[in-house]
């Protein structure tokens, strides 16, 4: 039996990177500072022959991560109507997923979760409800460069038309009995289900993990 360690090395890729970049976001000695970046270069070997790429762009992957390393934060808003839920057709992969994208810096999640369902369905809408802020190593989905927490919101449809945006090529509503083919990477099946039992029972306290 073969067994698929990318998503360990991946692991170890993003922590070994992780303590080099706080390294180098505190210490003021040359001889350490020399070492972290030896650790930046290792993290990058590791990447680069998970995933079968050049040393070049593995490195790429993480240009412009300074300071203190944290996880990066994406929101998914969830719009239930019907029985059935609002999705959108990612540009990237051609499959279907939740309206959502990464937090700007000043954004409140809220307004974040807001902003990406506008710029990728053409609805406005609101967040009603965190139901859960989730860590994506913790969840099947596949292996991702980043550490990402998802915030899940239940939000409700204001107005707007249906309209696709720049990362977006197709909105549409689909019956939760039949969901179309889902982004992995960006949201799971269970996950919508979950969501859904949060419409129905705002009393349910918010996931997490």
């Amino acid at each position: 039996m073969v067994i698929d360690r990318t998503a360990d090395v991946l692991d170890w890729a993003r922590k070994v990177r992780a303590l080099a970049q706080n390294g180098l976001a505190f210490t003021r000695d040359p001889f350490d500072r020399e070492r972290y970046h030896e650790l930046q270069d290792l993290a990058a070997a590791l990447l680069a022959g998970a995933l079968e790429i050049s040393l070049e762009r593995a490195q790429a992957l993480w240009d412009g991560e300074h300071g203190y390393a944290t996880p990066k934060v994406d929101v998914r808003g969830a719009i239930f109507e019907d029985e059935r839920v609002l999705l959108v057709r990612e540009r990237s992969d051609g499959r279907w997923a939740l309206p959502g994208g990464w937090v700007d810096v000043n954004d409140a999640p809220s307004a974040a979760v807001a902003r990406e369902i506008r710029e990728e369905s053409g609805y406005e809408a609101r967040a009603i409800k965190l139901a859960a802020l989730v860590d994506r190593r913790r969840h099947p989905h596949p292996p991702a460069i980043h550490h990402i927490y998802k915030l899940m919101f239940v939000c409700e449809r204001t107005g707007g038309e249906p309209a696709a945006g720049t990362e977006t090529d197709a909105v549409d509503f689909f019956p939760l009995r039949a969901l179309p083919e889902l982004s992995t990477g960006r949201i799971l099946a269970p996950q919508i289900e979950r969501l859904y039992a949060h419409h129905l029972h705002p009393d349910l306290p918010a996931d997490f993990d």
